[in-house]
């Protein structure tokens, strides 16, 4: 029994050094990189392909704009006589040739131009606002991502603290084998905790790895591990208090680049509208032709123009369309607006629970469980503990920990979807 007892405390010794330092291990591998959330939003700007596309798309559109300011160009044609029967020549010259050309130019009438040339310019602002809102949407998923990675790494920390325990006591008891010093009950339920507790401890290593698989291509790195610096004590000053709902709504109605999307779509239609409209009206063709000896006169010049006739078609169709569409798009901009009152409402919500449920817990309690952990491992030294006793109390600080962390990590996610709502970064950490 002397022996068990130096084997259980050699095991229990190497138990506290492994809690000591798991905070730190877990996880890390050679490739990891330690990063604080400005540095990673930094990365993510210079690197995001998708960002890097639309950005492209900004330039591509503005390109549009210029190319709608231009005019029709003037069209030019010219005639020659190819062979001369009478004196048999090709291509002859002077008297005996004969030349016409024709010089003509589009006029585009009813504003057609200045209406194209607007809608060029929308549909470059229009680029410009899907370039935010896809900047806001990734960037609220990169923080979240963020904050995720990092109290999930707390839980594993419990688990591999508790795993590693586990495995020493296993590792004694196997020492012990057949001496009769432990009961095979006692050794079996050690085990099945033990497996239980690796097989958690894998889904959540494999959520953590979906979550940083989601990082690693938002930041477009490969082969990295990202550890959050996170300052903890930052995130538990957050205050809902400080963010009035009817200011944040007010906020959100006026910078969301979504809201600005629809508005815009609204505006665009009415300017398609007025276009289609325009397009009914027939354009102007000037002509200016010569002739040397076609004419009924030698060397003839004339001025003439061209319009087309509407009298079959007044483009009546895309104008019914255009109609309709503006009555689309705004209805899609009411709809919209309509949902930002209740997502700044839930999500405000949820951070004032999570807030007063995280503060309603005892600050000492997290200080007690740490303190209690160290008496309990020189309780269970002495035999004064059973090893059921022993497991519980693992089991349950494992149970709040994993509480904690869920609840933190609620309440932070409910500030960043304020950020994310709101279309203003509140919550800057």
């Amino acid at each position: 029994m002397q022996r068990f007892m130096k084997l259980a405390a050699l095991a229990l010794c190497l138990l506290s050094a492994v809690v000591a330092k798991s905070q730190s291990d877990v996880g890390l591998r050679p490739d990891t990189l330690k990063m604080k959330l400005d540095s990673v939003e930094t990365v993510f700007l210079k690197k995001n392909l998708m960002l890097l596309a639309q950005r492209y798309n900004i330039d591509a559109q503005k390109a549009l704009v210029a190319q709608a300011r231009l005019f029709p160009n003037p069209n030019l044609t010219v005639g020659t006589t190819l062979y001369q029967t009478a004196t048999k020549h090709f291509f002859p010259v002077g008297s005996n040739g004969e030349v016409s050309v024709g010089l003509s130019q589009l006029i585009l009438l009813a504003g057609k131009h200045n209406k194209q040339v607007k809608i060029a310019q929308a549909n470059a602002t229009l680029s410009e606002y899907q370039f935010y809102d896809l900047l806001r949407t990734l960037k609220h998923s990169l923080r979240t991502d963020f904050f995720n990675i990092h109290f999930l790494m707390q839980s594993a920390a419990v688990y591999h603290t508790e795993i590693a325990a586990l495995q020493q006591v296993t590792d004694a008891f196997a020492q012990q084998k057949g001496k009769g010093y432990i009961s095979e009950k006692e050794v079996i339920r050690v085990k099945a905790q033990l497996y239980d507790l690796q097989s958690e401890y894998n889904d959540l290593r494999s959520q953590l790895n979906d979550v940083q698989s989601e990082m690693r291509t938002l930041l477009q790195a490969r082969n990295v591990f990202v550890v959050p610096d996170v300052d903890d004590g930052a995130l538990t000053k957050l205050d809902p208090t400080k963010y009035p709902l009817a200011a944040v709504i007010d906020s959100a109605y006026a910078t969301r680049p979504d809201l600005k999307i629809a508005k815009l779509n609204s505006s665009m239609s009415t300017l398609n509208y007025k276009l289609q409209r325009a397009m009914g009206v027939p354009d102007l063709t000037i002509n200016l032709n010569y002739d040397q000896q076609g004419g009924y006169v030698k060397n003839l010049t004339t001025l003439g123009f061209g319009v087309e006739l509407p009298a079959f078609n007044r483009n009546q169709g895309n104008i019914k369309s255009a109609k309709a569409q503006i009555k689309y798009n705004e209805a899609m901009f009411d709809a919209t607006r309509a949902g930002v009152e209740e997502q700044v409402y839930n999500c405000l919500q949820r951070a004032f629970e999570n807030d007063k449920l995280l503060k309603s817990r005892d600050a000492s309690f997290e200080h007690d469980f740490d303190r209690l952990q160290a008496e309990v491992l020189k309780n269970y030294q002495v035999r004064n503990m059973s090893l059921l006793e022993f497991l519980d109390f693992y089991d349950s600080y494992k149970q709040n920990t994993l509480q904690i962390n869920a609840i933190q990590f609620n309440r932070v996610s409910a500030f960043e979807d304020l950020n994310f709502y709101s279309g203003v970064d509140y919550f800057k950490n």
